[in-house]
């Protein structure tokens, strides 16, 4: 299967100082791809890099589509989104309202099309319904994890990056999100999740990467991931969950 999103030899750097060096990676449709790996390491220095929010050298390749010289905006209009770890949300306008900006890349299709898409989204977060009316400032973090969710699926991308969806919830509410991301895959979304959760991380994933200043130093299957040695020992030996 040709992968949604090839990366190679992607680098990164800020002022001369590296940041990211080197990395290859691909994401498939209906797959989930993760890159853990500690904080600082360069994870979402990565899916800016994608994202085209920061420069970078090497190759992306998005839908078969050499990417370079591309915009943030080309990008998102040809079907990538990407959910920051700020989530970074309209505070002062209504669920409803937030989801419906997320549409704006099929705003040609009228709004039946954007209607269907957030029928779609009610489905997959019922609690967002209860609250469609409520300024999304006033959400707990966990409905403002899943808000920022929704609105990325409301363009309906061929790639979801998620950049820390887990940070600064309760393990309740993580294991919540992490259901979802499993659902996600059964719709044909290729996502890629960025996470220093690496248990909840390894446990929804096909595919794990291991990011460490900058660079891979492990890849392969995420069961194998899980059990290997070094990885038990420093990302998993706590028990986070």
């Amino acid at each position: 299967m040709t992968p949604v999103l090839q990366l190679d030899d992607v680098s990164v750097a800020y002022g001369g100082i590296p940041a990211v060096t080197g990395v290859s990676l691909s994401v498939t449709a209906g797959s989930i791809t993760t890159v853990i790996g500690p904080n600082g390491a360069g994870k979402s220095t990565l899916l800016n890099a994608v994202m085209g929010v920061v420069p970078s050298q090497g190759r992306i390749r998005f839908d078969g589509h050499d990417l370079r010289g591309t915009g943030v905006a080309a990008r998102v209009q040809g079907g990538m989104s990407l959910v920051p770890e700020r989530r970074e949300l309209f505070a002062s306008m209504s669920v409803e309202d937030n989801l419906r900006l997320g549409a704006f890349r099929h705003r040609h299709e009228g709004r039946h099309a954007a209607s269907l898409a957030l029928e779609g989204v009610w489905t997959l977060f019922p609690r967002l319904a209860e609250r469609r009316r409520q300024q999304a400032g006033t959400l707990s973090g966990g409905e403002r994890q899943m808000l920022a969710m929704g609105r990325a699926l409301m363009a309906r991308p061929a790639l979801l990056m998620l950049d820390e969806p887990s940070l600064g919830l309760a393990p309740l509410v993580v294991r919540d999100i992490f259901r979802t991301i499993t659902e996600l895959r059964s719709t044909g979304v290729a996502i890629l999740l960025v996470e220093q959760n690496a248990r909840a991380a390894l446990q929804v994933s096909e595919n794990g990467f291991v990011l460490e200043t900058g660079r891979i130093t492990l890849e392969g299957p995420s069961a194998e991931l899980a059990s290997n040695p070094r990885i038990v020992e420093l990302y998993l030996g706590h028990g986070t969950e």
